[in-house]
């Protein structure tokens, strides 16, 4: 379907230093870059946009929000450029603390009320429960700045969130006891929510109540009475059962107020998926491996007790990395062959949970699901470098891993059969395949893991294509291919804060990519000018410098990014997209801890940025038409080649060989001047 009227106005202000395609444009734009796609055999695009990171429009509550108004600008955005997919981050409750922002924190099986757009519940769709008054003061404007990103302010926002859907609540109450038409439709609504989540979400209410009289999220530092409340409902214990039905009457306001806020979000997550389905772009959610303090309150029996789960470190020589992630105990993940246990019960309502309104899913830490990496809670101490194991034999895979009784934990090897008896069957309840999620395992590969995940189930990988190793599985459909992540700053900057390294990688190699994007024999002299361009050194051996190797270092990025094109499934970071390149700037640095962690945004004005950034003389942003052509270019010479290998021995090959590729031409090269006429309308200064 045809996407329009991206936004291009701040404020009512129209701006723009690039020449954008128009509005007549855009229809075709995005049927070329389809076209373009299909061409070079991308069949699943996928952008990395965390649900903070978002822009705002109109006006900014200090956070984004993958189902506001400013996700619809971003999806138009995207599907424009041929993207048909956005991989979020963990979407659930976050513990946000002045330490640490990660949405991998994050809860398995709620949302973010973070993320309501705030003004839509000024609107009659929402019962007008938030007074356009209070809308406006507890907001800022989305102002454009001489920034290209902008930075979530997690403690405002959690301010501004808390006074709005507090004012929404109690004028929500207020009108529905007036008997306001408005409030009844959307009490409505709330009964019909309650009615799928209401046990669920009233559990989750009272452990706020308890996490807020003692002041800390973890439960273990409770009273025991409080602390296995759901433990021992579980075992009909009368007492436990009287306490809950206390706390239930006692703070009726606060839990139903949670489940408001609950419902609220999940009403706007419905209505953006139905924008989404509508405009073929795909949301995939954030199956993180953990789960939060709530969620291990809510299944306590499950977790191992003592124990966390982390990640080894290649290099013996570094410590081991400490998550405090709650492990969940084999011993209760079935009963049985194939019964579920609570753990397994756990681990199969998280997933449905994570597909619940997202059509796929990223599979994070894929190991945790097969032969977790565990330690000692105790074997751990803070310093002013952060988490350290004092002794490292206290961590240790799973599988080898013994009890007080020296008998091995995991006594069936239940968590290698977690993939086939949870994880499969409940991906196929949503008529997705095991090929299907976006597998992450970048890590340590123990014996047992590879024996599960690539012998018996001959599952996919995710390559990060700047790896010496991505070479080794170019050839593989069912991987997912990415250049940069989440966890890593752009990759023009990686480049050029490590040259050096980069350039030395075979990968990297500017003979490499420019034979491998100009196969065709025929096109030697375009390959000897590609690498000529992508080179860091000019023809007579000596080093380009100053903005020649700025160019030359944006082109050989552009180049990977074309090679990353010609792939089946492919990522690539919004920060990438937008060329948001500034010295020291990332949305997150994997296994650091610093206060920009997680706060990277994209700015209200992305369009005029995006714009602007590429009609300038050293553009840092991608040229999607541009790279798509000579990823199409690439796919053209492939076929040729393979064609030129199939015939190599009879006798009337060169005809052959010319009839070949001038088929190819005569189907592609129309496709080929549309993305170069594209390409150059992004370059032109308005």
């Amino acid at each position: 379907m045809r996407i329009t009227g991206i936004n291009s106005q701040i404020n009512g202000k129209y701006t723009s230093f690039g020449r954008r395609p128009r509005n007549e444009e855009e229809a075709d734009l995005q049927k070329t870059m389809n076209e373009g796609f299909e061409a070079a055999g991308v069949k699943q695009r996928v952008a990395i946009t965390h649900g903070s990171v978002f822009p705002a429009v109109g006006r900014d509550s200090f956070i984004g929000s993958p189902y506001g108004e400013g996700a619809k600008e971003w999806i138009k955005f995207l599907r424009l450029y041929g993207f048909n997919g956005n991989q979020l981050g963990p979407g659930g409750m976050i513990l946000y603390d002045d330490r640490n922002y990660s949405p991998y924190n994050a809860s398995a099986l709620n949302e973010n009320p973070l993320f309501i757009d705030l003004k839509l519940l000024t609107t009659e769709e929402y019962g007008k429960i938030l007074s356009e008054e209070s809308y406006e003061k507890l907001t800022i404007p989305a102002e454009a700045n001489d920034r290209d990103y902008r930075f979530t302010d997690f403690s405002e926002a959690k301010f501004v969130s808390h006074q709005a859907l507090t004012e929404s609540y109690k004028n929500f109450k207020a009108n529905l006891a007036k008997g306001q038409p408005l409030a009844i439709k959307l009490n409505k609504e709330f009964e019909e929510y309650l009615t799928e989540k209401g046990k669920q979400t009233e559990e989750e209410g009272i452990y706020r109540v308890l996490s807020t009289m003692y002041g800390d999220e973890d439960c273990d530092k409770w009273s025991k009475h409080d602390s296995d409340l759901m433990v021992n409902i579980r075992q009909n214990d009368p007492n436990a059962i009287k306490h809950y039905a206390s706390l239930k009457k006692r703070f009726k306001n606060p839990i139903e107020q949670y489940q408001f806020e609950q419902f609220l979000t999940t009403k706007q997550i419905k209505e953006n998926k139905e924008f989404r389905d509508n405009a073929g772009m795909k949301y995939y959610s954030d199956l993180l491996v953990g789960c939060s303090k709530m969620d291990y309150w809510r299944y306590k029996e499950a977790f191992l007790k003592g124990y966390y789960m982390g990640a080894p470190e290649w290099d013996p020589a570094r410590d081991h990395q400490t998550w405090g992630v709650n492990v969940l105990n084999p011993r209760k993940l079935f009963i049985g062959d194939s019964e579920l246990n609570i753990g397994g019960q756990f681990l199969k309502e998280k997933i449905r949970h994570a597909l619940e309104y997202c059509e796929n899913t990223r599979i994070d830490h894929a190991m945790g699901l097969i032969e977790p990496f565990v330690y000692r809670g105790d074997s751990v101490e803070y310093d002013d470098n952060g988490r350290q194991i004092k002794d490292k034999l206290y961590g240790r895979f799973m599988s080898k891993l013994f009890d007080e009784y020296g008998k091995p934990m995991d006594t069936h090897y239940d968590y290698p059969r977690i993939l086939e008896k949870i994880v499969f069957p409940t991906l196929k309840e949503k008529d997705l395949n095991q090929n299907d999620p976006v597998w992450e395992h970048i890590c340590c590969e123990p014996a047992l893991f590879k024996q599960i995940y690539y012998d018996r189930h001959h599952l996919p990988q995710l390559i990060m294509f700047d790896d010496r190793r991505a070479k080794n599985f170019i050839n593989n459909n069912n991987n997912w291919y990415l250049l940069g992540s989440h966890d890593s700053i752009p990759l023009l900057n990686s480049l050029r804060d490590r040259s050096e390294g980069l350039r030395r990688n075979e990968n990297w190699d500017p003979m490499y990519l420019a034979g491998y994007l100009n196969q065709d024999p025929q096109r030697a002299g375009e390959s000897s000018k590609f690498c000529e361009k992508i080179s860091d050194r000019n023809p007579d051996g000596t080093f380009k410098t100053g903005i020649e190797a700025e160019k030359a270092d944006k082109a050989i990025v552009d180049a990977k990014f074309a090679e990353l094109m010609t792939k089946e499934k492919i990522q690539i970071s919004f920060a990438d997209i937008l060329g948001l390149t500034e010295t020291g700037l990332s949305y997150n640095i994997g296994g650091s801890s610093n206060k920009i962690n997680w706060r990277e945004r994209i700015a209200p004005d992305f369009l005029d940025k995006y714009y602007e950034n590429l009609s300038s003389d050293n553009p840092t942003a991608l040229n999607m038409p541009e790279i798509l052509k000579t990823a199409v270019q690439a796919s053209i010479d492939g076929k040729l080649v393979a064609y030129m290998d199939a015939v190599k021995n009879d006798s009337d090959k060169d005809q052959k060989i010319m009839q070949k590729r001038t088929e190819l031409y005569d189907k592609y090269g129309y496709l080929l001047d549309k993305l170069q006429y594209y390409a150059d309308i992004l370059k032109e200064k308005e």
